[in-house]
């Protein structure tokens, strides 16, 4: 039996995120609604004004309040060296947890053939005219370590070694079925700093 709609409502709409249940959802709206009002209207805001100004940048598939996001527009990143993640919480973990300093593309997911994603609704073809311009000199394939993001590492070597692009993967460290934004900072800045020539074949 419901004593609020609205609550319930709240509760409901806080489960869609990762890793939280009912139960982690009913305290965490208690605490919005009881103890922090003046928080949860700073996060309703946040949320609110995320959804009108967040995009996508036309660079390197990122979010981005801009047409190109801060890091594509960061004139002091190596831009011959192009790290293709799946998503933008690959691009967070090796910010924090290696000392990469150059560029990146954002597939925003990986080749699923039983889910009907091929590679062109990862934003290949825009990859591929990238490298067809020149400048880039390597492509660090750093795609998880599943049986999805090992085949879209193929597509990637294949599309690297078409343009005479070096293409490298991430070493040891990394285990398989792993993904990046869950591995702890020490293995991945291991695992992106030994990253080794990577062969398609």
């Amino acid at each position: 039996m419901s004593f609020s709609p609205s609550f319930d409502h709240l509760v409901s709409a806080l489960t869609c995120l990762p890793g939280v249940g009912a139960k982690s959802a009913q305290r965490m709206a208690l605490q919005l609604l009881l103890h922090k009002q003046d928080k949860a209207h700073q996060l309703a805001q946040a949320i609110e004004q995320a959804l009108h100004t967040a995009t996508r940048c036309r660079v390197c598939r990122n979010l981005s309040d801009e047409e190109v996001c801060l890091i594509c527009a960061n004139e002091q990143r190596d831009t011959g060296t192009l790290c293709v993640v799946e998503a933008p919480d690959d691009v967070l973990a090796i910010e924090q947890s290696t000392d990469y300093r150059g560029q990146y593309f954002v597939l925003m997911g990986h080749i699923s053939p039983l889910d009907g994603i091929g590679p062109e609704a990862l934003g290949l073809d825009t990859l591929d005219k990238r490298l067809a311009e020149g400048g880039v000199n390597e492509l660090v394939l750093a795609t998880n370590s599943t049986m999805e993001g090992e085949t879209t590492a193929y597509f990637l070597g294949e599309l690297a070694a078409k343009h005479g692009v070096e293409a490298t993967r991430l070493a040891s460290g990394v285990p398989m079925g792993g993904e990046l934004s869950y591995i702890d900072r020490g293995t991945l800045s291991l695992a992106f700093n030994a990253r080794q020539r990577y062969q398609s074949e």
